[in-house]
């Protein structure tokens, strides 16, 4: 597949769908703009690339719609050389966005076959994570702690202890959290044991697995 100017095209009236939606930082709709989305999905979805929906990409995960992307990376207000982790490699297009606003990226994949089917697309598209991790994003990386951000790309049961004690002072984890339908929620680091918490309404992803060994 190549990118075209039909794609952009979609692209550009992707971004305006969500400025209407309620998305306005102009980084991250840029980053819609200019990423090549359909390149993330399979050939067969091509035509419906650049709609504000899910799709599967494997391993019973899906690719978020836009939206959610969009929304979650507003939440985590970067500036340029932010350091996030990133839980939930899935297909790379978050992955992406946040590489598109010059973050430093460290991301994360339990799923054996996407962490490797992603690695290879990554070294390909010339996308370049600091690290990209085969392990349990309930743990974290705290050899590479504190970030700046944490983002969780799939619905946790609860907030692991271990990601808010990764970020730093200041630092923001974005998390859905609840069982089949999620809310979407914020924490900052105020101090040391303090967090200020903010929730920002329902929204659907697949389970976040925890390795249980």
């Amino acid at each position: 597949m190549k990118d075209t100017l039909k794609h952009k095209g979609m692209r550009n009236k992707l971004a305006e769908t969500l400025v209407k939606k309620g998305i306005a930082n102009k980084n991250v709709l840029e980053a819609i703009k200019t990423i090549p989305r359909h390149l993330f999905l399979d050939s067969s979805f091509e035509d419906h690339a650049y709609q504000d929906k899910a799709f599967p990409i494997g391993a019973e995960q899906t690719i978020s719609q836009p939206y959610t992307v969009a929304f979650q990376t507003e939440l985590l207000e970067l500036k340029p050389n932010a350091k996030i982790l990133e839980i939930g490699t899935g297909s790379g297009y978050q992955t992406a966005v946040l590489l598109h606003q010059k973050a430093k990226v460290y991301t994360i994949e339990r799923q054996l076959e996407l962490f490797k089917k992603t690695k290879l697309f990554f070294s390909k598209m010339g996308y370049r994570p600091k690290k990209n991790i085969f392990g349990d994003g309930y743990k974290g990386l705290p050899e590479e702690a504190p970030f700046d951000g944490i983002i969780v790309t799939a619905g946790a049961p609860y907030v692991p202890n271990p990601l808010l004690a990764q970020l730093k002072i200041g630092g923001r984890l974005v998390i859905p959290v609840g069982g089949e339908e999620q809310v979407m929620t914020l924490f900052i680091r105020k101090s040391e044991k303090e967090f200020e918490k903010k929730e920002f309404g329902s929204f659907r992803f697949v389970p976040l697995l925890e390795d249980k060994n």
